[in-house]
């Protein structure tokens, strides 16, 4: 019984929400009509009595118009006291409406609907630097975190939070994946994983199960979007063969390599820092072959000369060693240089 009158209560307040907003606008509808049947002389028209109603009900009374007969007075008298404390309750519920979006915005149980946005899945210093790094590359995309987080970690305009469990597909879709310009899944902080989860293995299979669901979502709607993902060990790549996964990042692996080639090679691990940040205003970009480039070295002299290098052709780095050889027509050209040059050589550039 206690718990069916908790039930009635709580209906009969949604319903109030409900129905209150067409209440008050019938409210001023009616109450503009009767005081225009009340005195036509004074306002003359329904807009005239309609303006003059919501100035008196936003007690802002410009005193342009005012009813001079007993019956009209004796109705604002009436439309003030009932009126003014409904004008209360609608400038609440707004507000209420208000709190209550930005509630589900920051707890993540709003659907994103923008587009060409960036899909980042987990949260750690990682996917933290990664905000940062996406904000400084572009401030106009906007980024989408799924996890699993009672609010969103960042409170920032281009950064959007949904809750839930990246391998669902509707989660997925709550973040919009089928708009987006791409994701980044980054391997479970071991320091924030539970006991279990922090075994590389189990790791990396939460990887692959988020990748499976954006395969199945990518087939099931003929999409093609770019998958980066961060794995702890290289050797678990293999488990990845049947899913759509453009991008792997072996983060143990390039720990370890950076960590001995500092030994070798002192302050190296300097330069790994600017190749992948831009703190330094330095950057790798992909670039359109040009016509005139018959060679790499044609490439390479004329960009030099307006301030890039040529570093890269797909993953080959070894550009210096064939500057004579010619560029095939399929080639995937990459130059290092920072954000003005770029605008200058191809401003329509991947960023």
């Amino acid at each position: 019984m206690k718990l069916s009158l908790k039930r009635i209560i709580y209906y009969l307040i949604k319903l109030r929400s409900r129905i209150f907003l067409p209440f008050f606008l019938l409210y001023i509808l009616i109450t503009s009509y009767i005081i225009l049947m009340i005195e036509p002389e004074t306002f003359g028209s329904y807009l005239t009595a309609l303006y003059w109603v919501m100035t008196a009900l936003a007690t802002v009374g410009f005193g342009d118009y005012a009813p001079v007969t007993d019956a009209g007075k004796a109705f604002t008298i009436f439309l003030y006291v009932t009126g003014i404390g409904m004008v209360s309750v609608f400038i609440g519920n707004i507000l209420e409406s208000v709190y209550r979006i930005e509630k589900m915005r920051v707890g993540g149980k709003m659907k994103y609907t923008g587009s060409n946005h960036i899909i980042l899945i987990g949260w750690s210093e990682k996917s933290k630097a990664a905000v940062e790094e996406i904000i400084t590359s572009d401030n106009r995309i906007d980024i989408v975190l799924i996890d699993h987080l009672e609010k969103s970690p960042i409170i920032d305009e281009h950064l959007f939070y949904v809750r839930g469990d990246a391998t669902n597909e509707e989660t997925l879709m709550r973040a919009n994946l089928p708009e987006a310009k791409g994701v980044i899944i980054f391997a479970e902080d071991p320091l924030q994983a539970n006991d279990t989860a922090k075994d590389p293995l189990l790791a990396d299979g939460k990887t692959l199960l988020i990748a499976t669901a954006i395969t199945s979502i990518e087939e099931q709607m003929n999409l093609s979007i770019h998958v980066t993902a961060e794995v702890i060990h290289q050797k678990h790549i293999r488990l990845f063969e049947r899913v759509k996964v453009d991008e792997f990042i072996p983060t143990n692996e390039m720990i370890s390599h950076a960590a001995v080639r500092s030994l070798f090679s002192h302050g190296i691990t300097h330069i790994y820092a600017e190749l992948m940040s831009r703190q330094v205003g330095e950057s790798i970009y992909e670039i359109a072959k040009r016509p005139q480039w018959v060679t790499y070295r044609d490439a390479f002299m004329d960009l030099l000369d307006e301030g890039a290098t040529l570093v890269a052709d797909h993953s080959n780095l070894h550009i210096n060693q064939k500057l004579d050889e010619r560029i095939p027509a399929g080639a995937r050209l990459f130059v290092m240089c920072d954000k003005e040059v770029i605008a200058k050589i191809q401003p329509d550039a991947n960023d």
